[in-house]
């Protein structure tokens, strides 16, 4: 039973979660494109929102890319660079430490301003609230985490970890294997992830996705709206 639960929850769950993510946020953002917005409520407790905002965001970015390069990077790159495991694992436990705390700091100044102000709760929908929970809830147990990886700084659990994720993608049938025998509070942490993604096309979160890289190569003015001709606006003087 254990073996069969390990095989659906790391071997077929990842690829519910992927095709959902990818399904789902295609078919809301065709379907319903005026509810791809982060819905802020700036004008509420402004002060806190900024704060929590950008040590939530700053956090969170460091964090998933350094997950997207420290899981999908293949192992022989390292290798060949010359980037042991034990300092590849240092060096993810220290960035990932403080990048996750700031996150996890972020992330509690905007639960605390979403669930205790009554205004804010009151134009709040459920997802709303359940989201936050679940990234606060991810990223505790991503620095729980980190007394369990000083333990092991030879690096050999984040090469299973890194085993797994690429033979997710590669279509490897017995991945799930290789993290049989993992932590359960990292375990927890990859079904935590795995759901996020899940969910992910029906919250708030699809925003991420809208990143304004045209910004970068835009004209360096913007008309907001055309220039009338001089005498358009002018009105004649009656004659004497």
């Amino acid at each position: 039973m254990a073996a069969f639960l390990n095989t659906l929850v790391f071997g077929i769950y990842p690829y519910i979660a992927l095709a959902v993510l990818a399904l789902g946020s295609i078919i809301r953002y065709d379907r319903e494109p005026y509810t791809w917005r982060s819905g802020s409520s700036q004008l509420l407790r402004r002060r806190q929102l900024v704060m929590g905002s950008v040590l939530f965001h700053l956090g969170v970015l460091i964090v998933f890319f350094g997950h997207l390069v420290g899981l999908l990077t293949p192992i022989q790159l390292f290798d060949l660079v010359g980037i042991s495991h034990t300092f590849k694992q240092i060096l993810a436990i220290v960035v990932g430490g403080v990048a996750g705390g700031f996150a996890l700091v972020g992330a509690t100044l905007l639960a605390h301003r979403r669930l205790f102000d009554p205004r804010i709760r009151a134009s709040s929908s459920f997802g709303d609230n359940a989201i936050i929970l679940l990234l606060w809830l991810q990223l505790a147990l991503g620095l729980a985490t980190i007394p369990i990886s000083l333990n092991h700084l030879d690096g050999h659990e984040m090469v299973t970890f890194m085993a797994w994720a690429q033979g997710i993608f590669t279509f490897d049938f017995a991945a799930s294997s290789y993290i049989a025998g993992a932590h359960p509070i990292f375990k927890l942490h990859l079904f935590l992830g795995l759901t996020i993604f899940l969910v992910f096309p029906f919250t708030r979160l699809v925003h991420m996705l809208s990143v304004p890289l045209r910004y970068f190569w835009r004209p360096g003015y913007q008309i907001v709206r055309s220039r009338r001709p001089a005498q358009a606006g002018r009105m004649q003087r009656p004659a004497e």
